[in-house]
């Protein structure tokens, strides 16, 4: 399968998910300590009122959901560094078609054509593999 990307492409590429995958794991990293130390401070000093609890508990919350994406993120990342490794990046995993240059370059981690992903985000293909029943 080729992708239409020339080698220099791909190093392009790969520095671009290298540098995201850095910035995330930093981003990740910081937000994991932050969320903990809110925790332990909240072990040891009571609230002056419930709402203060509440509010210290969805931002605690928050920070985790915002750490599960970013979590995902870097899986997709990692996903696409392997791709890479095995010459299939650039490609869609749905219908095997190189994906363009500019969506790679506003996404480098994506796995599908912009066609595919709508049929996707749709539910019309799932995993860009089957139909939806």
């Amino acid at each position: 399968m080729n992708n239409g990307l020339t080698a220099r492409e791909i190093r392009k590429f790969k520095a671009l998910l290298l540098a995201k995958r850095n910035e995330i794991l930093g981003n990740v990293s910081s937000m994991e300590t932050e969320a903990l130390r809110r925790e332990r401070s909240d072990l040891s000093t009571m609230p002056l009122h419930m709402a203060d609890s509440a509010a210290d508990n969805f931002e605690v919350e928050n920070t985790l959901d915002l750490v599960g994406s970013e979590r995902k993120l870097l899986s997709e990342i990692e996903g696409a560094l392997e791709r890479i490794e095995d010459k299939t990046y650039g490609i869609c995993q749905a219908d095997e078609v190189p994906i363009p240059k500019a969506r790679l370059t506003a996404i480098p981690w994506t796995r599908y054509c912009l066609k595919c992903a709508s049929l996707i985000e749709k539910g019309v293909i799932v995993d860009g593999l089957s139909e939806a029943p």
